[in-house]
């Protein structure tokens, strides 16, 4: 498992309150051509440099961040959320940040900006270099969060640089605005295709011409790297006298790429920190990205997310999780709000019914985990001659479907077991069962969940398949 864990990271650079408005959008309002959404729940955290911090603290790192925030209700409702972590300072002659999104059957309807954009004075900037210079002892990398609101000017960005490198620590700089060169120094830029097209005038659609771009920045900033991250086209790395490298995107399905970049470099300063050099960092970078795309609004990657992400970025996509290993997953996933569901059965021949029952299930939750029959739990249930497929190979397929999350195996004749383990907050089973029949209804009742029968395809079964074959 990948260990990011206990890594002293620090964060410079603009926070922000991120405030969401989730509801409901059934009907246009009669005042204008726009939704009315009746309200079911707000939530609010903090954003930008912020949220860098709380992906941090998600992968397990340790998390300082150093940032201005007005002294109003706003900045000390972000002091609340970061907690130890938060080293803001307060300034009478500034306003905090806030970006309100409504959000409405998981789709973004609008965003509000309360802003206003003023550089750091004089005072602020050396109030700014004080608690960075104290912050700085046993750190393991520093990374410049520039969201373009004042925090990071030029002299900032210059001492932050050469107070970090003096001391061997590596920074990471997500940058902002055409002139690149304001990050000399830095070891490594990150910025989105957009950004670097900006900054250098030059096309970035194709590989050849992203490449270019990136040396191009090289040429011109005294950098050692530019990670540039581009979407659906996943990242590349380009480093200096050394060939460029690409990864692809990660994500089966994208929600919100709200912070996105936020879970990149941060993962990035953990991967580097914990020495697994800029390619392999960038390689779990994408990876959390992957995971982040697929949520609503700002989120964040958790350490057993980037596991069992990583594991899919290393080919091992029809890898059965171990139970512990998917408990921690599953523990994961709920701690962030997430519906979590179970699925299982043999899955001997992968057939339409099959994806269209998962398809289904995922529907009707944020997650999706498949216990599979083991190969002897198979033979026993179905008789000599299956399973056709062995476990690995049908966990090798169901795991490539986009409806599920996680796969694991059970050796038992019903998966009661697993059930108990994982603690799901939906069963799934076929509408050929009733609810009395479904093993493990009365459980997952028992914590508050609930068992959905979903409609079968009719015609459509491994046995009938196998038929037709003899």
């Amino acid at each position: 498992m990948l260990d990011l864990s206990g890594r002293r990271i620090i964060c410079l650079g603009d926070v922000m309150l991120d405030r969401f408005l989730y509801g409901d959008a059934n009907r246009l309002s009669p005042e204008a051509p726009v939704p009315v959404v009746r309200l079911k729940r707000t939530q609010s955290m903090a954003g930008g440099a912020g949220n860098v911090a709380r992906n941090i603290q998600a992968l397990g790192g340790e998390a300082a961040l150093v940032a201005l925030v007005g002294e109003d209700a706003e900045g000390t409702e972000i002091a609340g959320l970061l907690g130890e972590a938060g080293h803001l300072l307060r300034s009478d002659a500034r306003r905090t940040t806030v970006k309100l999104r409504v959000i409405a059957a998981r789709q973004q309807v609008v965003r509000v900006d309360e802003e206003e954009r003023r550089e750091a004075d004089a005072a602020e900037q050396a109030a700014i270099a004080a608690r960075l210079g104290a912050l700085l002892p046993g750190a393991e990398a520093l990374i410049l969060s520039d969201y373009g609101k004042g925090v990071l000017t030029p002299p900032v960005l210059a001492a932050a640089i050469a107070a970090a490198r003096a001391r061997g620590i590596p920074v990471l700089a997500d940058p902002k605005g055409r002139d690149f060169t304001r990050y000399a120094g830095a070891t490594c830029l990150t910025p989105n295709a957009s950004e670097l097209a900006e900054a250098t005038g030059m096309p970035v659609a194709s590989d050849a011409e992203c490449e270019a771009a990136a040396r191009a920045v090289l040429a011109a900033v005294a950098v050692d790297a530019v990670l540039a991250t581009r979407s659906e086209k996943g990242m590349m790395l380009v480093r200096r006298d050394a060939p460029a490298v690409t990864v692809p995107a990660m994500a089966r399905e994208v929600f919100d790429v709200s912070g996105a970049g936020d879970t990149v470099i941060a993962t990035l300063a953990l991967g580097v920190a914990a020495g697994l050099g800029m390619e392999g960092a960038m390689r779990a970078a994408n990876a959390a990205a992957g995971v982040v795309v697929g949520k609503l609004g700002t989120a964040t990657c958790s350490a057993a997310e980037l596991d069992h992400a990583m594991r899919e970025l290393e080919g091992a996509t029809g890898e059965i999780l171990t139970w512990p290993a998917a408990q921690r997953l599953v523990e994961s996933w709920r701690a962030q709000g997430l519906r979590v569901g179970f699925a299982n059965g043999c899955f001997d021949i992968l057939h339409a019914g099959h994806t269209r029952m998962l398809r289904a299930a995922r529907a009707e939750c944020d997650r999706l985990v498949v216990a599979l029959n083991d190969d002897s739990s198979v033979t026993r249930l179905k008789g000599a001659g299956r399973p056709v497929n062995p476990l690995e190979d049908r966990a090798a397929v169901i795991a490539a479907l986009a409806s599920v999350d996680a796969v694991i195996a059970f050796p038992e004749d019903t998966p009661l077991e697993a059930i108990l383990a994982l603690r799901p907050d939906r069963l799934f089973k076929g509408s050929d069962y009733t609810i009395e029949q479904v093993v493990g209804a009365p459980e997952v009742a028992s914590w508050g969940g609930r068992t959905i029968l979903l409609d079968l395809l009719p015609g459509r079964s491994t046995t009938t398949i196998l038929a037709r074959g003899r």
